[in-house]
């Protein structure tokens, strides 16, 4: 029974922290976005996209982090058999990435609070979709275990994945095209 109550909260503490690993970074894009605003607007948006991001990052993200990861050890003692499986290594080794992913999310907040921006909007948009797709993978590593499918419906499943990221990809780049065509075209009307 204590086995189910600690993958009952690992489940709790993975849809808190996958939930803060999807919106932290896009609010990256916001951050990095407002950089390009003038100055009295900047300010302003910077100040709250920081707020924002270390609420995020300490309140919800962290401690979920934590949880996830001690409900997991708590697996492992309850049921030390699953180390005998290739999976839980392959698992175990994702989620060594995704803390480290966490902990560079960190680093990042940590520099545009200083001013410094590594990457513009559109990189961070991609930087979104790093901890999706490791999401899936760790979802089927969890639901299939040794039996990792490998027929064309996987293959399709990872296909969409991908197909999704490129369409939001994709989209984003046509909003910032068209808003840059109206600046243009505002300004090219207010010229003459």
């Amino acid at each position: 029974m204590s086995y189910l109550w600690f993958k009952a909260l690992h489940i709790v503490g993975i849809v808190a922290w996958f939930a803060g690993m999807f919106y932290l970074p896009r609010l990256f894009v916001y951050h990095a976005e407002a950089n390009e605003q003038p100055e009295a607007v900047r300010s302003i948006l910077q100040q709250q996209y920081q707020v924002m991001e270390a609420r995020l990052y300490k309140i919800i993200m962290t401690p979920a982090m934590l949880l996830t990861v001690a409900m997991a050890i708590g697996m492992l003692v309850m049921a030390p058999e699953l180390l005998q499986e290739t999976w839980i290594h392959v698992k175990l080794s994702l989620v060594v990435v995704l803390i480290g992913y966490h902990h560079f999310c960190k680093r990042l907040m940590n520099e545009m609070a200083a001013g410094k921006f590594r990457f513009s909007g559109q990189q961070f948009r991609w930087f979104n979709e790093f901890p999706t797709v490791l999401f899936v993978i760790v979802v089927l590593l969890a639901v299939f275990k040794n039996s990792f499918p490998t027929s064309a419906a996987t293959w399709a499943v990872v296909g969409l994945v991908v197909a999704m990221a490129a369409i939001i990809q994709l989209y984003a780049r046509k909003r910032r095209l068209d808003r840059e065509a109206a600046s243009l075209e505002e300004s090219g009307s207010a010229q003459a």
